[in-house]
């Protein structure tokens, strides 16, 4: 079986990928199979400013009073409830357009 060759986040299939995320997250039917390092590179697109305190990734941005706390599973995936909270900041806080902005300025 051949693999995949890993994409840099800076070419067009990293865009890809992320809009893929994009929509499960918006889904809300896989919180349980969202990969944590893919969850976590969400929030850098949309400019927070992340710090680490141990196993957990912090994520904060000026004028969102919601903190982003993200611990992963030992299986690598994101915990649930975890997507959760970062959907429900993304949906309410108007975000999704950011992603969306940043999308067709790459292309």
């Amino acid at each position: 079986m051949r693999r995949r060759p890993r994409c840099d986040t800076s070419v067009s299939c990293g865009v890809t990928r992320r809009n893929k995320l994009l929509r499960r997250l918006l889904g809300g039917e896989a919180d349980q199979t969202i990969r944590f390092d893919d969850l976590c590179g969400l929030p850098h697109v949309l400019e927070f400013d992340e710090r680490r305190r141990g196993s957990h990734r912090i994520f904060t941005k000026q004028g969102i009073p919601e903190i982003i706390n993200l611990q992963s599973r030992p299986d690598g995936t994101a915990k649930p409830y975890q997507v959760k909270q970062v959907r429900t900041i993304v949906l309410n806080r108007g975000l999704v357009s950011a992603v969306r902005e940043e999308r067709a300025d790459e292309h």
